[in-house]
């Protein structure tokens, strides 16, 4: 793997950062394992322990999100509102998660109630990012109610589960790279995981069955030309 001559070596970092910036994306974009991508790395003769792609990520990962997060264009008006249970060292956690009409994530939040309080603390949060809603999708969880009233009162909430599909399939790759880990070892490394995680899915995940073949060619082709963008604004 060269280095490109317009992206220079990370200072106190041995590997260039076109190395760091390909394992990164290899963890996040394909459901692999740290050893998975030290295997990857090794066929193309590059020699590091699945320890140093597991600092690379919790390193770097939260910049990648940081720029996608940055310059993804604006979200839609329209969004819909999911909680699902993840188990955490034999407790229960709540994954409250957030996507657009378009079925991008907005912000996801670990925590451990699923009440009106947390609905609140979510919804809140987003309200802040985002501004107001002009409609919200949830399930039929009472909790919702109270806060969309007091936080977004103009927005149509609709309360039905069948009108919430779009977001239940978003917590499809949630699942798989829970059970590729092993399941989360605490509700921070759920956060720091799933909030990278899932804002590089938005990049890297077109939906391949809304475009043409020459259509999700570009598409990707400016995925990998913006990451590149990324690598080169990393910083040790």
């Amino acid at each position: 793997m060269r280095t490109p001559a317009e992206m220079p070596r990370l200072k106190g970092f041995r590997f260039p950062r076109e190395i760091i910036a390909y394992a990164v994306w290899a963890y996040h974009r394909f459901a692999l394992s740290t050893a998975d991508v030290e295997d990857l790395l090794a066929e193309r003769g590059v020699i590091v322990s699945r320890e140093t792609v597991r600092k690379w990520v919790n390193r770097f990962g939260p910049h990648f999100a940081r720029c996608i997060k940055r310059d993804r264009p604006a979200a839609s008006d329209k969004w819909h509102l999911d909680e699902v249970v993840v188990p955490i060292n034999g407790a229960k956690q709540w994954l409250w998660r957030a996507v657009d009409a378009n079925g991008d994530v907005l912000d996801i939040l670990v925590q451990p109630r699923r009440n009106a309080k947390a609905a609140k603390r979510f919804f809140k949060r987003l309200i802040a990012r985002f501004g107001k809603p002009r409609v919200v999708v949830t399930d039929k969880l009472r909790s919702y109610i109270t806060p969309i009233r007091a936080l977004a009162h103009q927005a149509d909430h609709r309360a039905h589960k069948g009108l919430n599909n779009r977001i239940e399939g978003s917590h499809r790759p949630t699942r798989k790279r829970e059970k590729l880990m092993g399941r989360f070892k605490s509700p921070r490394q759920a956060q720091r995981f799933l909030a990278t995680h899932d804002q590089i899915n938005v990049v890297f995940r077109a939906r391949r069955y809304r475009l043409s073949a020459i259509s999700y060619r570009h598409a990707r082709a400016e995925a990998f030309d913006l990451w590149k963008g990324y690598a080169a604004e990393m910083t040790a």
